[in-house]
C-alpha cells in the first residue's frame, strides 16, 4: 500500500507495521485527544506488540481491510499503543477490559470517550462471528451507534464502569445457534452421558461385546485435565487398566486384539488391527504423559515392539538411516482354521515350559488346568502383582523377574506355531494414524526410535503413494503398486500425522506439506451444500452416490479429523475460512455430539479443543531444541507448537519471535498473546494458570 499514515515517523518496529494500513492511525499523544475533543469522537486504542502472533492475525484481517478501516476513520479517533513502549497506558486500559469482561490479553481494543476513559473493550475479534464472538465490524457498528443514541449511558459506564454495556456485549448482536453451541455445558453433557454408559467395575462402556473406544477415554483424559474431575480420570484408567489386564491384552507379545467378546475384556476377537494399536498407543500416550504411571510407558513399548516385530516387512529397518517403512494391515484371528490357536495355552503346556516357576505364573496369569476359556487358557491378571508378593514371600523384583523370564520363554515357544494369517497390504490413512502413535509415543517417553520410526515411515508413504502433483495420493500400496484413489479419511489422517510429526521434529516442511493437501481436500471433498465433507474424490467416476461419512468408529470420522485439522491449520497459517469451516462442522452435528458421545467420540474431543482454546506457544532461541524435548513431555492436550532458532515470516506464529537469546517461549491463548518466559516450567505454571478450573 502507498498510504501511509501518522505512525510512518514512529521508531516502534510495531507502530511501523500498521504504517502503511488503510486506518488513520496516531500514535498516542496530544493531536489525538485534541483531535477526539475537538470533533467529539469516541477514541479507539489498540495495543499490542510485535511478537504477539493474534495482533499480526487482527491486522490482516481487519486492519488491512479496506472497508472496515473506513467503518473505523469515520466513527473513532484510531490510536495505536505498542505495550512494550508505554508500559503504564496498557496497565490502565488492561485493567479496565479486565474488570469489563474478566479476562485480557493482547491484542487490547478499548474504546475511550473523548475525555480519554474507558467504556467498553476487549480482546481479539474475528472479520466474522466466530467462538461466541461478534465480529469485529459489529463491535465497530454498535459501539458507534451507542455513543450517538446513548451518549448518556456511555459517560455513565466511563465514569463507573457499570454492567450495562458489558452485559448488552455486542451492541445488540443477536445470539445465534452457534453462541449457544460453543459452552463448557455442552462437553458437561456429554461428559455426563459418558458416565452414563461407563462400567465402573471393568472399565469401558457398554456391555459386551466391548469394544477399546479410545476416543471417549482420550476425551475423559483432557476433561479431567481442564475441570479436575476426578470421575473422569478413574473411569479413563479403569479402562486402560483392565484392559491391559485382560485377553484383549497380548501379555506376551504386546498388542491389543479388535474387541473383547466380554464383559471381562477376558475372551477377545483375536485378530489385532494396525489401526485399533495405533489408536491405543496415542491414548496411552496421553495417559502416561498426565499420570506417570509406568505400566502405560511399559505396554506402549510393548504395543510399538509388536508393530514392529509382526505388522512391517521382514529386513526393514525400524529406525534411523531408512526411509522405506510401512506398516501392515492385520493380523488374522484364525490359524489352522481354530480362532485363537495361537495365542491360548493349556496349563500343561505351560509346566512342561517353565518347570519350577510354573505356580507363581500361573496365579498372576489366570492359568489353570480346567482353563479360563473353552478349556484353555487367555493369558490374564486377574491378581495384584502386590498381593501375590505378600502371599509367597517373595520380593517385587523377584516377581518381576521371574515374571519376564516366563513370558520371554512362553513367547519364543509361541513363535514356533503355525502363525495366523497376516494381511499386508499397506493403506495410506491407517498408516497415517500409526504414524501420529508414533509421534505421540515419543512424546511421551523421549524414545528416540519412534521419533525415527515415524518420519521413516512418512518418507515411505510420500514416497510410495503420492502422485506426481504433489498433493493427491492413492489408497493402497503392496508389491511397489498403489492402488486406488485415496479417500477422505486417507487425506485428513495423513494431515494430522504430518502436524503431529511436525511437533515433535519442528521441521516446517511437513506443515507447509499439510496445507498444501489440505487445500486439495478442500476443492476435492467439499459438499457445497454442508460443511462436511464426501468420502470420495469428486473426481472419482465409479460410483453412483457419494456419500458422506459422519460417525467416529473404529477409526475416527475423516470429517472430525477434518475438523481438527482446520482448526490447528487455521492458526498456523492464519485462514480464517478454516476456523470457520471448522465451527460449522462441529455446530451441525451440535446435538448428537453431546447426546451420543462414544458414537462421535473424536468430534467430542476436536469440540473441547474449540470451546477450550489452544494454547499457541512457540519456543525460539539456540536452545529451542532442548525446551522443546522438555516440552513434549508435558501434558498439554490442546495446544499449537512451533520450535525455532530464527524467524520466518511464512508462520504468523514466528512473526518477530526474539531469537538472539538461549530462550524465550511465547504463548498465546484465546486470541491473547501473553508475555514471553524463560523456561519450560514457567510456561506450564503459565498455562495452569490460565485453565479455566
Amino acid at each position: 500500500m502507498n498510504k501511509v499514515n501518522k505512525l510512518i515517523n514512529e521508531t516502534s518496529p510495531y507502530l511501523l507495521q500498521h504504517a502503511h494500513n488503510p486506518v488513520d492511525w496516531y500514535p498516542w499523544g496530544e493531536e489525538a485527544l485534541a483531535i477526539a475533543i475537538k470533533e467529539n469522537k469516541p477514541m479507539l486504542v489498540s495495543i499490542g506488540y510485535s511478537a504477539c502472533h493474534w495482533c499480526h492475525v487482527m491486522e490482516k484481517e481487519s486492519f488491512e481491510d479496506e472497508e472496515t478501516a473506513r467503518i473505523m476513520n469515520e466513527n473513532f479517533v484510531n490510536i495505536k499503543i505498542d505495550r512494550e513502549e508505554r508500559p503504564d497506558l496498557d496497565h490502565i486500559y488492561m485493567d479496565a477490559v479486565q474488570a469489563m469482561t474478566g479476562s485480557g490479553g493482547w491484542p487490547l481494543n478499548v474504546f475511550l470517550t473523548p475525555g480519554g476513559k474507558p467504556f467498553y473493550g476487549g480482546t481479539y475479534f474475528p472479520p466474522r462471528r466466530a467462538f461466541n464472538r461478534p465480529s469485529w465490524k459489529e463491535i465497530l457498528s454498535g459501539v458507534a451507534s451507542a455513543f450517538k443514541e446513548k451518549r448518556n449511558e456511555i459517560d455513565v459506564q466511563a465514569e463507573n464502569l457499570t454492567e450495562h454495556l458489558l452485559q448488552s456485549n455486542s451492541f445488540g448482536v443477536q445470539k445465534n445457534h452457534e453462541e449457544q453451541f460453543f459452552r463448557q455445558e455442552i462437553l458437561d453433557e456429554a461428559f455426563q452421558n459418558i458416565i452414563k454408559m461407563a462400567d465402573s467395575v471393568w472399565g469401558g462402556f457398554g456391555n459386551a461385546p466391548k469394544f477399546p473406544q479410545s476416543f471417549v477415554i482420550l476425551f475423559l483424559l483432557r476433561y479431567h485435565h481442564v475441570t479436575k474431575n476426578k470421575e473422569a480420570l478413574n473411569q479413563a484408567e479403569l479402562s486402560l487398566d483392565k484392559m491391559i489386564e485382560g485377553g484383549i491384552y497380548d501379555q506376551l507379545g504386546g498388542g491389543f486384539a479388535r474387541y473383547s467378546t466380554d464383559t471381562e475384556w477376558l475372551a477377545p476377537h483375536f485378530e489385532k488391527m494396525l489401526y485399533d494399536n495405533a489408536l491405543l498407543i496415542a491414548v496411552l500416550s496421553e495417559a502416561y504423559q498426565l499420570t506417570k504411571k509406568q505400566r502405560y510407558k511399559e505396554v506402549i513399548d510393548e504395543t510399538i515392539g509388536f508393530i514392529k516385530r509382526e505388522m512391517m516387512p521382514v529386513g526393514q529397518s525400524h529406525s534411523g538411516g531408512h526411509s522405506d517403512v510401512g506398516f501392515y494391515s492385520a493380523l488374522d484371528a484364525d490359524s489352522e482354521g481354530e480362532e485363537g490357536k495361537f495365542y491360548v495355552w493349556t496349563y500343561d503346556e505351560v509346566k512342561n515350559i517353565l518347570g519350577s516357576d510354573t505356580d507363581i505364573f500361573c496365579e498372576y496369569y489366570d492359568i489353570t488346568p480346567s482353563g479360563n476359556w473353552e478349556h484353555k487358557n487367555i493369558l490374564r491378571v486377574k491378581k495384584s502383582g502386590e498381593k501375590l508378593v505378600e502371599e509367597k514371600n517373595i520380593s517385587v523384583e523377584e516377581l518381576k523377574n521371574l515374571l519376564e523370564e516366563g513370558r520371554k520363554k512362553l513367547l519364543e515357544q509361541r513363535g514356533k506355531r503355525i502363525r495366523p494369517g497376516l494381511d499386508d497390504k499397506i493403506i495410506l490413512g491407517w498408516n497415517a494414524l500409526m504414524n501420529s502413535a508414533c509421534s505421540k509415543a515419543f512424546a511421551a517417553t523421549g524414545n528416540g526410535s519412534y521419533k525415527d520410526l515415524a518420519e521413516n515411515n512418512m518418507n515411505f508413504l510420500l514416497k510410495n503413494f503420492q502422485k506426481k502433483n504433489g498433493v493427491e495420493f492413492f489408497h493402497t500400496w503392496k508389491n511397489d503398486i498403489a492402488k486406488y484413489p485415496a479417500f477422505l479419511d486417507d487425506y485428513a489422517f495423513l494431515i494430522q500425522a504430518l502436524i503431529h510429526l511436525q511437533e515433535i521434529t519442528a521441521n516446517k516442511d511437513w506443515l507447509l506439506k499439510a496445507k498444501k493437501i489440505t487445500e486439495f481436500v478442500l476443492e476435492h471433498f467439499s459438499d457445497h451444500a454442508s460443511a462436511f465433507f464426501f468420502f470420495t474424490n469428486k473426481d472419482q467416476k465409479d460410483i453412483i452416490i457419494r456419500k458422506k461419512e459422519v460417525y467416529d468408529g473404529a477409526v475416527p470420522s475423516g470429517n472430525s479429523v477434518m475438523g481438527y485439522n482446520l482448526h490447528y491449520l487455521s492458526i498456523i497459517f492464519e485462514q480464517q475460512e478454516w476456523r470457520e469451516r471448522s465451527v460449522k462442522i462441529l455446530s451441525s452435528i451440535d446435538k448428537v455430539i453431546s447426546k451420543y458421545p462414544s458414537s462421535f467420540g473424536n468430534f467430542a474431543c476436536v469440540l473441547q479443543e474449540v470451546i477450550e482454546g489452544s494454547h499457541e506457544i512457540v519456543i525460539a532461541g539456540t536452545d529451542y531444541k532442548n525446551a522443546q524435548f522438555e516440552l513434549l513431555k508435558e501434558y498439554i492436550p490442546h495446544k499449537v507448537m512451533l520450535a525455532t532458532d530464527k524467524p520466518d515470516p511464512s508462520f504468523g506464529l514466528l512473526q518477530d519471535k526474539v531469537t538472539d537469546k538461549p530462550l524465550l517461549v511465547y504463548l498465546c491463548r484465546r486470541f491473547e498473546c501473553l508475555p514471553p518466559v524463560i523456561s519450560i516450567n514457567d510456561l506450564i505454571s503459565l498455562i495452569n494458570s490460565k485453565l479455566k478450573h
